[in-house]
């Protein structure tokens, strides 16, 4: 590879983006070895943008790319900034992005960019088209990561960009004159005795070192500060070496930790399974739904013969209809302002945001799967005449299949029972197309691990079992764990669910679809948040999903 000016991650693999989209390893690998040419800021609208070029190398991390400057006006001014660290991001323009569900699978990129370092504090991706799943999306897409800056002298690697000759502290403390040495000892004995000040509560302003008045006696001893550098390596750092020698306080010379990520990571659920029920459902924009269904199953609903002279007979059978109404779903959250002004590492509203979203969206998922757990008698309940949850809808709509092989079965045979219960009863699945199924990370596992008599796994994988099911994918949903409902003093355990969620409409009218308000407390000098929808959902069609539930005992 030609030598370059700078590298740097033009994207990173599986790298959450604030949008909750996520780029999944080897979307770009096509471009392994391409070049593309370096812009400034994404302004790829005129020549004179164009800085230079970049060598693009996939990696399992991402894209990795490596950088040359041309020699106009435009790209050595560039090489200046990134020189002098002025400018230290990457960015790349895409399109022709595809997706499924949160993950981006493949695109094209057209440019990298350089771009300011505050404009990006973090992952994210910022679309040019608002985007569906399937559809084509250009976007521009960060990683918050800075470049490196290539040294000419280095030639153990042609990728590498760092001294790899560790020094120590000492190493460097050592190449430093005795004058400037003694200058180092004036300064952390200065802050040493300000923190001093700080701790018993003194209010006296120290002098500054830097104004040329400090005496011998304002700062440690050469022979301290040698042997404390000296003794760094013994006692593994620097800190601790201090400590030993008798220096207390002595936290504030070293710089405070430095979080990983750009914003606080949520301890959640698995939420992949939440955007595949909701990009799964039907949805309309009107919230009352009214089924009417006409049932010719019946023997009086049949054609009939004909015998001369006898009276003919009207056909007979009934109509059966129910309306479902919209409730309110919310979530609400409040921020103290003086937090929102004193919290500048990120961005603390979107954050806030985000997780408003993210957690409506798995309570509307879990609503419409198997309710939302809490007693009938909360208030916070969400209303299930409005929500109709898939487990517990009425038999005409979700048929009810008992999974049963006795409180001793092991794990293999409750395993064999399902997969058996599964396959028997999907004959009586009428919705539409091939349906999904919605089960647990444990009764999944239980399955995979089933072996044949030589002690061969018989399914090598979800997908193969899925095909066994005659389901078009297996999607294990967290919340369904432990879920449990009690008929004729039985508890019975949900462990499946097979559906086609486009049988399963959401309404909501215009004004009921997702909104989230702002509104700010003078007297409590809160921020608050509310996040709502009112809609409406229910089943269908009949007999267009089936519940597999386990008890302890044998069906009856």
């Amino acid at each position: 590879m030609e030598n370059y000016d700078f590298s740097g991650w033009a994207t990173r693999a599986n790298l959450k983006c604030s949008d909750g989209r996520t780029i999944l390893k080897d979307a770009f690998k096509q471009h392994n070895g391409q070049t593309v040419p370096l812009v400034w800021n994404h302004q790829h609208n005129d020549p004179l943008n164009i800085l230079g070029h970049a060598t693009l190398e996939n990696r399992d991390e991402g894209v990795y790319a490596y950088c040359k400057f041309n020699e106009t006006e435009a790209g050595q001014n560039a090489k200046l900034l990134v020189k002098h660290g002025d400018v230290s991001a990457l960015s790349i323009f895409a399109n022709h992005l595809k997706q499924k569900g949160g993950s981006v699978l493949h695109g094209v990129i057209r440019e990298v960019s350089l771009v300011l370092s505050g404009a990006n504090p973090g992952a994210f991706i910022d679309s040019v088209l608002i985007h569906s799943e399937g559809e084509d999306e250009d976007a521009i897409i960060y990683t918050g990561e800075n470049i490196m800056l290539y040294h000419s002298e280095d030639t153990k690697s042609k990728y590498k960009t760092e001294d790899d000759d560790e020094e120590t502290v000492a190493d460097v403390f050592n190449t430093l004159t005795e004058k400037q040495k003694t200058v180092v000892y004036a300064m952390i004995g200065q802050a040493l005795e300000e923190s001093d000040d700080r701790q018993t509560g003194g209010s006296n302003m120290k002098h500054n070192v830097f104004d040329g008045d400090y005496s011998q006696e304002d700062v440690l001893s050469h022979s301290d500060m040698e042997a404390i550098f000296s003794d760094g390596k013994r006692y593994g750092s620097l800190k601790d070496s201090v400590l030993a020698h008798g220096i207390e306080n002595i936290d504030f010379l070293f710089p405070d930790a430095t979080a990983l990520d750009g914003t606080p990571q949520f301890i959640q659920r698995d939420m992949g399974w939440v955007q595949k029920v909701m990009n799964a459902i039907h949805h309309t924009p009107f919230s009352r739904i009214k089924s009417i269904l006409a049932d010719i199953t019946e023997d009086d609903a049949r054609a009939k013969g004909y015998i001369k002279g006898d009276l003919k007979k009207n056909e007979v059978f009934s109509l059966l209809k129910r309306t479902t109404s919209p409730t309110t779903i919310y979530k609400k959250q409040k921020l103290d302002r003086d937090d929102v002004i004193d919290i500048n590492d990120f961005d603390v509203v979107g954050w806030i945001k985000a997780e408003m979203r993210m957690m409506l969206d798995e309570e509307i998922a879990r609503a419409i799967l198997i309710g939302d757990g809490r007693i009938s008698s909360s208030d916070e309940k969400i209303n299930e005449q409005s929500i109709r949850p898939i487990w517990t809808d009425d038999d005409l709509y979700t048929i009810k299949e008992i999974v049963g092989t006795g409180s001793s079965a092991t794990s293999a045979q409750k395993a064999k029972a399902f997969i058996r219960s599964v396959i028997k009863s999907r004959k009586n699945y009428k919705g539409s197309g091939e349906p999904s199924l919605y089960t647990t990370e444990d009764v999944l596992t239980d399955c995979l691990l089933l072996e044949d008599n030589n002690g061969r796994t018989i399914y090598e994988s979800a997908e193969k079992l899925a095909t066994a099911l005659r389901v078009k994918e297996i999607v294990t949903v967290p919340v369904m764990e432990g879920a449990v409902r009690t008929v004729n003093d039985v508890e019975r355990s949900i462990i499946g669910i097979i559906t086609n969620l486009s049988d399963y409409n959401v309404g909501a009218d215009k004004g009921g679809a997702v909104n989230m308000f702002d509104d700010f407390d003078i007297d409590y000098n809160a921020q608050k948040y509310l996040i709502e929808t009112r809609c409406s959902g229910a089943l269908t069609k009949p007999y267009s999903a089936i519940a597999l539930e386990w008890v302890d005992s044998d069906p009856q």
